[in-house]
């Protein structure tokens, strides 16, 4: 079986004129790999929950590349508001306003319940977790205040980012410390790190983590608690009393929490934030947004922060800024995307395709004995996390390896038309918002298929 979409569905020539394409193998340093050993298709074209390379293989994309595009590929209302914004402005720089940069910050405030609060635009995720830092400190009068973020998390690779995160991958390249950083154990029910076997006392037992936290540096002493509230490349979808639980250590403390919905944002667990699951009572005192702001369409990102932290920053002289903050191009995209999400339905829709893919999940997780656990499912997004044994829960490679039998399984897939995303043990869902029903069960069904040729290999 071979999961295709004819590209006369997309062109109604029903054929596309093929340039000869420039490899960029010996170009271009490539991220989160060897570069001398990349290799990959140059892709030139989607449309929905699908993308082509310069050969026409058509791919559907079950990880909504980097879980970015939310609203597919090429979203027809975001291209458009693109186009239209560049004929009438394509830059200034934010000591000048710009009507789509003001119409995104109100937008975002109302989404979130944020009344009387402020917006920050950034780049992207990254510097957006950098600059909630900044501002906590500052809300707090902090120069380096303490924040506390929580092992196997991941808020970015700058140098600040890389002491935030609690990656394995980056850690030998810095000492939180320097940065006034400090991590706790994370909410990782399935393996947790407090010897529990109940999720909800492991949920419990990692709010209390923080708290100590907080408690042996001194809240005088602490900025904020920086954390994600559910989606993330981690794997690791904390239990329901997590997040209202660090909410209530850090009011109580009165230490900024700050959510990262660089990745849960924007439907991807169905809620425009994946905190609003927990009402007021999950609120944070900042957020970072990114990835799902524009669906992929053009880089931004944003701290969202509330009436407190607006009203104690708008009075200083901020010494901070990036010369493309706030970019008119990227903010009507945003907008786009914003009105996109609504006027489709698309968090409802994710919503209850997430429950529906959960289910099916589930399903294969009685089936498959490689399949250790299952979790997610709030919205479109899914972990399914492979070990050797059911039982004894025995990783099939250390964190954060892939085991080359979860490589071939990819290699297959992609060779059948279906892009799946894997990091370490875990095979990670998050399709786009837009994904027909159809494409998502054949892409589930292919995946039960080539999971029992692993088992069988």
């Amino acid at each position: 079986m071979r999961i295709n979409v004819r590209l006369s569905n997309y062109d109604p020539a029903g054929s596309r004129m093929v340039l000869p394409m420039v490899s960029e193998r010996d170009t271009v340093l490539h991220s989160w790999c060897v570069p001398a050993q990349w290799q990959a298709p140059t892709i030139v074209g989607g449309r929905g929950a699908h993308f082509w390379d310069a050969d026409g293989h058509d791919y559907l994309d079950m990880s909504s590349l980097s879980e970015c595009s939310n609203l597919g590929h090429q979203h027809h209302a975001v291209v458009k508001a693109i186009c239209e914004q560049a004929e009438r402005s394509c830059f200034v720089t934010s000591a000048w306003g710009a009507e789509p940069r003001a119409e995104l910050a109100k937008v975002l405030l109302e989404k979130a319940g944020f009344e009387r609060g402020r917006v920050f635009f950034t780049l992207a995720g990254a510097d957006a977790n950098e600059h909630a830092v900044k501002f906590a400190r500052l809300t707090r009068g902090l120069k380096q205040g303490w924040v506390i973020t929580r092992d196997r998390s991941y808020h970015g690779t700058t140098y600040a980012c890389m002491a935030l995160s609690g990656d394995a991958r980056t850690s030998h390249q810095i000492d939180p410390e320097q940065f006034a950083v400090t991590h706790v154990p994370p909410p990782y029910a399935y393996r947790c790190p407090f010897g529990s076997s109940s999720e909800m006392d492991c949920g419990r037992l990692a709010v209390d983590a923080v708290a100590g936290e907080i408690d042996r540096k001194g809240a005088q002493s602490v900025a904020a608690v920086l954390m994600e509230p559910n989606a993330g490349t981690n794997g690791i979808v904390a239990p329901d009393n997590y997040w209202p639980g660090l909410r209530e250590v850090t009011r109580s403390r009165d230490v900024c929490l700050i959510a990262d919905e660089v990745m849960s944002a924007f439907g991807r667990c169905g809620e425009w934030f994946a905190w609003q699951r927990y009402g007021d009572a999950g609120k944070p005192d900042l957020m970072t947004l990114a990835k799902g702001l524009t669906g992929a369409h053009l880089p931004l990102g944003a701290v969202v922060m509330n009436e407190n932290v607006a009203r104690r920053l708008e009075t200083q002289m901020l010494f901070t800024g990036l010369t493309y903050c706030g970019h008119p191009l990227a903010c009507a995209a945003g907008l786009a995307a914003v009105r996109a999400y609504e006027n489709e339905k698309l968090i409802e829709r994710s919503s209850r395709l997430g429950g529906e893919m959960f289910l099916e999940l589930k399903r294969l997780q009685q089936k498959h004995r490689l399949i250790g656990d299952v979790r997610g499912g709030q919205g479109l997004f899914a972990i399914v996390e492979l070990v050797s044994d059911q039982t004894s829960r025995a990783a099939l490679a250390p964190w954060p390896q892939t085991p080359p039998q979860l490589t071939t399984l990819v290699r297959k897939a992609r060779g059948l038309g279906v892009s799946f995303a894997v990091r370490g043990n875990l095979i990670i869902l998050a399709p786009p918002l837009v994904i027909e029903e159809r494409e998502l069960s054949d892409a589930l069904a292919l995946l039960d298929r080539l999971l029992g040729e692993m088992e069988a290999a």
